[in-house]
């Protein structure tokens, strides 16, 4: 993925800090909000991943995902 600079000077902190991870296949809005949160809410949920990363939290993620996935409830 490229990442232009003059692009990103104009983010503010938080969507900075965003960009500060790699993105994974999994992330907390996919696993419990899928369609219904807003961009602001979706960018506050990949924070609070950032901010509480463990491989634990990546292990249920990939897990509720999938759930969510085979329940067809992420609709």
């Amino acid at each position: 993925m490229i990442i232009y600079t003059h692009e990103v000077e104009r983010y503010d902190g938080a969507w900075r800090r965003r960009l500060s991870m790699k993105p994974g296949i999994t992330c907390i809005w996919q696993a419990t909000a899928r369609n219904h949160a807003s961009f602001e809410e979706w960018v506050k949920m990949d924070l609070e991943y950032i901010d509480n990363w463990s491989l634990w939290l990546d292990f249920k993620l990939v897990l509720r995902t999938c759930l969510a996935v085979l329940t067809m409830t992420g609709q």
